[in-house]
């Protein structure tokens, strides 16, 4: 088995590097890709670039060019939802991109033909973090994940997607992931840490927090794999 780890961000990645040791890097399609074995299947590992483009290009890359038969991303994200605070943890049970707008032919927003709004993540992955977290004494919120390619610090259209897609947290890659694994049959999984929210300080520091949701991160995405080769 190959298990693809995807970030969007180098910092997302370094230490699930630094946790694996080994590895080989291999240069393609303006990207490194990491390649090591562990216990008794290959890894391969990546940051993508923030965005739905390279994250299309790498997550097709993992799947096409590297042979990867699953997908686990992490990294963070912005709240919608009241309810998520910074530094929860949230599992994407569906995701849509809400920046897709052809609602003048009359369709919703997110929907192209022969499409849909909202893809899919993969049902035993997401059992799988249940069991995880139990196990790391973390709590994890499920929600639906809205994926666009500008950051939005808007109240006005965090409201309007909040709307729209009943999302609870905002990013740059997820939905583009979404769509890639589903046209490929490849299960994913999305993992995301909440680094801004409606209840966050002066004293915030993004670049501070990216350092530590990432190891936590890191923990969390490694031992879903322990728990994948496990079943």
């Amino acid at each position: 088995m190959k298990i693809a780890i995807m970030g969007a961000m180098p910092e997302e990645i370094a230490p699930i590097l630094e946790k694996i040791g080994n590895y080989t890097t291999t240069e393609y399609a303006g990207n490194k890709y990491y390649e090591a074995k562990y216990k008794n299947v290959d890894l391969i590992i990546a940051y993508s670039k923030i965005g739905k483009v390279f994250s299309t290009l790498t997550a097709t890359t993992m799947i096409e060019h590297f042979g990867a038969q699953k997908l686990l991303f992490s990294g963070v994200a912005g709240a919608v939802s009241p309810d998520l605070r910074v530094g929860d943890l949230i599992v994407a049970t569906k995701l849509a991109q809400h920046d897709l707008d052809i609602s003048a032919f009359g369709h919703p927003f997110g929907y192209v033909p022969e499409g849909s709004v909202y893809v899919d993540a993969d049902k035993e992955m997401i059992a799988i973090s249940k069991e995880v977290a139990q196990s790391m004494g973390k709590k994890i919120k499920e929600g639906i994940i809205a994926t666009g390619d500008q950051f939005v610090a808007n109240e006005a259209r965090k409201n309007w997607i909040l709307e729209n897609f009943k999302a609870d947290a905002l990013e740059m890659e997820g939905g583009s992931v979404a769509v890639v694994c589903n046209a490929l049959d490849v299960p994913f999984f999305i993992l995301r840490a909440i680094s801004d929210a409606a209840d966050m300080d002066a004293s915030f520091s993004f670049d501070a927090f990216l350092e530590t949701s990432a190891l936590e991160s890191a923990e969390f995405v490694m031992q879903m794999v322990d728990r994948i080769i496990e079943k």
